[in-house]
């Protein structure tokens, strides 16, 4: 079987998020960029793969058709346990545009569509071919855009919780509007702060210590720059919180600096930034031997979040999914991976990543 095309589909959904906004840069993000990716096959079988590409699509998207594409027609597909040398090789060949960021972003996407296919030639779900599913159900957390006022803070919070989200996650940078949250949702619900890089290592201690009686989970990339995992060990040992990060690391060996510096409790590994399934998976294998918990970044609606649900079922460990708390125009999946009335979302079980896109919904909101 080999592959005959690779192609980036630039999809931009609008969404709603209410009284939150979402800011990166000078630009307010308003829609959903999602660049997907479809590897075909000589035998008919058509993998989708996902690209980080929130506030770069044309971008990420070029990356997929000028380096990736070239690196993969005309190849043999490889089978599941085929896939990391034949990534390897690819990151290798790509290595001086390099390891991290949209160069990752890009390999990241043919990586998932390389697993979609080698499922579906199975006739199994992605998870089969990796190990035994212990979840039929991921609980979800409702991920807030960052909304500021406390007193808007507490009302989002309380209406997640009304539709059946059974943790919350901030992306908010002061106290009040932590405790505020921490008083609408009560004792017993998981509450995440992510302050998205902000702070040096004495700023970052002290909102530690100031929101410390919310009692948070934990609090996720409290530090400037991200890569910076001696200040965020001291973050970790002086703050008397738990810290988590990773969404910005790219391959495992950077998450394996980051955990052997004891910077955090929860490694976040992004399936559709680290470096894909491949890379996820060597993440998930050094944190278990480290003893470091696993909190994916997941704020995703394209084929990163199905592959996301397929792996988190191989665990048993009550590890969330994380949703973007929004209301969005579509859905590429007919609403089949929404959150449900008690908090959780399906683990698809088609094979492959589990669905396939909508294509009446992918035209809709194609980006040409």
């Amino acid at each position: 079987m080999l592959i005959t095309n690779v192609r980036a589909h630039q999809i931009r959904i609008p969404y709603d998020a209410g009284v939150a906004s979402f800011r990166q840069g000078a630009s307010a993000i308003a829609a959903l960029e999602i660049v997907m990716v479809e590897v075909s096959t000589d035998a008919g079988i058509t993998g989708w793969g996902d690209a980080f590409a929130y506030v770069s699509p044309r971008t990420t998207r070029t990356a997929v058709e000028e380096m990736i594409a070239p690196q993969a027609l005309g190849l043999e597909v490889p089978d599941a346990a085929g896939i990391p040398a034949f990534m390897e090789q690819i990151q290798r060949n790509l290595h001086l545009f390099g390891r991290y960021g949209i160069t990752m972003f890009a390999i990241s996407g043919l990586d998932i569509a390389l697993w979609d296919i080698a499922a579906k030639a199975k006739g199994v779900p992605l998870h089969r071919l990796i190990g035994t599913a212990k979840r039929t159900r991921i609980p979800a957390y409702a991920s807030l855009l960052r909304i500021g006022k406390p007193e808007l803070v507490a009302s989002e919070c309380a209406t997640a919780r009304r539709l059946g989200y059974k943790a919350i996650k901030l992306h908010e940078t002061t106290a009040p509007a932590v405790f505020a949250a921490r008083q609408a949702i009560g004792p017993d619900i998981p509450l995440m702060v992510d302050l998205n890089c902000p702070l040096d290592g004495p700023g970052a201690i002290a909102f530690a210590h100031s929101c410390r009686d919310a009692a948070p989970l934990f609090i996720e990339e409290p530090v400037w720059p991200p890569e910076d995992f001696a200040t965020l060990a001291e973050v970790r040992s002086k703050g008397g919180l738990n810290v988590a990060a990773g969404e910005n690391a790219c391959t495992v060996h950077q998450f394996r600096q980051m955990m052997l510096a004891g910077a955090v409790s929860h490694a976040q590994p992004s399936v559709i930034k680290v470096g894909g399934i491949t890379e996820y998976l060597k993440v998930v294998a050094l944190a278990d031997e480290l003893g470091v918990r696993l909190a994916p970044h997941s704020p995703y609606f394209g084929p990163g979040l199905l592959a996301t649900l397929q792996l988190l079922s191989l665990r048993d460990d009550a590890t969330f999914v994380e949703m973007f708390y929004m209301k969005r125009a579509a859905c590429l999946w007919g609403g089949r991976a929404d959150v449900d009335a008690n908090g959780d979302v399906e683990v698809p079980q088609g094979p492959g990543i589990g669905y396939e896109p909508d294509r009446a919904v992918m035209e809709q909101y194609r980006v040409s």
